[in-house]
């Protein structure tokens, strides 16, 4: 019986090591040129599957050719790159004989000159759509490989630019200031081959609940850099507080991108604020904060040095969303703050195609972190309670805590797996507020003065992709650190994974590669678990459950076109 079995699993090894038969194996060469018709010798050429995964790679020889043989008929894309040139990247090849294919390097300068450029083909992957103000935006022959370097994707005739929209309807619960049914319109223009405009509004319908928006501008400066400028507000009537009703705020955020040549650049800039109640404010929050980034690249990676005072969001979203721009305020002594500090890191970091790596050691000062919980109001209390601010909607509570002085090492590094996906691994150290629980009735001023920053460890991975077939676009994260801890460690590593486990999908309903319409539905749940959770029973019998970022989730559709 024994026997048997072995024979049996040799048999199915030798099966799936014989070729495939039935499909007449093909081949892909070329030569790669420069745009002068130099043929470039030594440059690396990459076969591609679909989901940008690398099939094979290999050199051109002395006249720029290159060769990819017994290639099994399928559609791929060929990707070639060489020192000083952007790569150039040719997709959707539907490969089934010997097919012939030339590409051309060219230099950023030159990229620079095409105004206005081809857009990609209609019938190849659109990328997400989100402002992420990368350079070259507005110029559709250059793309972002996800998770990879900006490519030349096309140099065909001159194009007019395009307008683009997306309209998202979803319901969400356990947001501060966004429970409920939401409506979100999102405007993209661009009306020069070097400016790029967006607008966004984001609002409950049928009520008064919280209303958000904002309006970004970008402007080219050609090898000089870009201009910024993002102006945002949100109007939550339901957010309350024992000092004041309706919590208006907004902000003004104005940067520049300066280069310097191919080796430095830096980025300068300050974010405006102000917030208040439009009822009975006890305060007005006014402040001016400052940012600055200055990076040397190199063949050996990128050193950077960068100092900060606004706290990334809490939340998490992505830059066209008006709430990733506003502050974030709390309760402290009766009196409206706004959570802020000043952050200096100096790092490392190295990313190719297929990998990434990054070290930064930092230091912190935070004033008025927020706390947040959510609340189960006592039985006939209607007023908010003291040192906090309240969201009717949602039930949540934020307060302020002290301040208190960090210092610290973050550390990630990411792969490409087969199929397109990606892993990454991070690492952090540093202070974090931690709270203890009590077994007898407690008074909100003092759960906020037992809370005190301890040195903790943070561990995440993350793994993302596309499901092949379906196109369904997952993500999934666990970040872990000590239970205890009811704040970030690290707070302005703004690129970390929200708390514990996290869930994203985004499913293709229909699309229309005509006119670049398609129809998503999403999900997001955020701490599935409900890790973390810290509960305390006030002196008037309310409850409230403290946690470093509560259980939320939201699901809805994304119409773009």
């Amino acid at each position: 019986m024994r026997l048997s079995r072995i024979h049996i699993a040799l048999f199915v090894v030798l099966i799936s090591a014989l070729p495939l038969h039935g499909a007449a194996p093909a081949s892909v060469s070329g030569v790669v040129r420069d745009s002068s018709g130099v043929p470039q010798i030594g440059a690396v050429v990459q076969l591609l599957r679909p989901d940008m995964s690398v099939v094979a790679s290999v050199y051109t020889n002395s006249k720029g050719r290159f060769d990819f043989s017994s290639v099994l008929p399928g559609r791929y894309a060929v990707k070639a790159m060489g020192t000083s040139y952007l790569p150039a990247l040719r997709e959707n090849l539907r490969i089934h004989t010997n097919t012939v294919l030339n590409l051309t390097l060219n230099t950023l300068y030159e990229v620079m000159q095409w105004l206005p450029a081809q857009p990609r083909s209609s019938d190849s992957e659109k990328d997400d759509w989100a402002w992420t103000l990368r350079s070259a935006a507005n110029r559709p022959l250059l793309r972002w490989l996800e998770d990879g370097p900006l490519v030349v994707v096309s140099d065909g005739p001159n194009s007019t630019p395009k307008l683009r929209a997306r309209l998202v309807a979803n319901g969400q619960t356990g947001s501060f200031g966004e429970d409920g049914q939401r409506i979100s319109f999102e405007l993209e223009d661009t009306p020069s081959d070097s400016r790029e405009l967006l607008a966004q509004v984001d609002f409950d319908p049928g009520t008064d609940a919280g209303m958000e928006s904002m309006l970004g501008f970008r402007q080219e400066l050609g090898f000089a850099g870009s201009v910024q400028s993002v102006a945002a507000m949100a109007i939550h009537p339901e957010v309350t507080s024992a000092g004041g009703e309706g919590l208006d705020e907004a902000s003004m955020r104005n940067w520049e991108t300066i280069q310097m040549g191919d080796e430095f650049q830096a980025e300068v800039g300050a974010e405006q604020v102000v917030a208040r109640f439009s009822q009975n404010s006890p305060n007005t929050v006014v402040a001016a904060l400052p940012f600055v980034t200055v990076g040397w690249r190199s063949s050996g990676g990128t050193v950077h040095y960068s100092m900060a005072t606004a706290v990334p969001d809490l939340q998490g979203r992505n830059d066209a969303q008006a709430g990733t721009w506003l502050p974030s305020l709390a309760m402290r002594n009766g009196k409206l703050a706004l959570e802020h500090g000043l952050h200096q890191e100096i790092g490392w970091d190295r990313t190719t195609d297929a990998s990434g790596v990054s070290v930064l050691f930092y230091a912190d000062t935070l004033s008025n972190p927020v706390l947040e919980a959510m609340s189960r109001m006592a039985a006939g209390r209607q007023a908010p309670m003291a040192n906090a601010l309240y969201d009717g909607n949602s039930g949540l509570v934020r307060t302020a805590a002290a301040s208190y002085s960090t210092a610290g090492v973050v550390a990630t590094v990411q792969r490409r797996l087969p199929h397109g996906n990606m892993i990454r691994l991070a690492y952090a150290n540093g202070d974090a507020l931690v709270l203890s629980g009590s077994e007898h009735p407690v008074s909100l001023s003092q759960i906020v003065t037992a809370v005190r920053p301890r040195r903790a460890e943070m561990y995440t991975i993350s793994l993302s992709g596309t499901l092949d077939g379906t196109g369904t676009r997952w993500r999934a994260s666990y970040r872990w650190q000590p239970d205890e801890t009811v704040t970030r460690v690290a707070p302005y590593a703004s690129d970390a994974e929200e708390p514990y486990m996290n869930v994203q999908l985004r499913q293709p309903v229909c699309a229309r590669h005509e006119g670049g319409q398609s129809l998503d539905a999403m999900i997001e749940v955020r701490n599935l678990a409900a890790q973390g959770e810290h509960p305390f029973v006030l002196t008037d019998g309310s409850l409230l459950v403290f946690a470093e970022d509560q259980r939320s989730v939201s699901a809805g559709l994304a119409f773009t076109f």
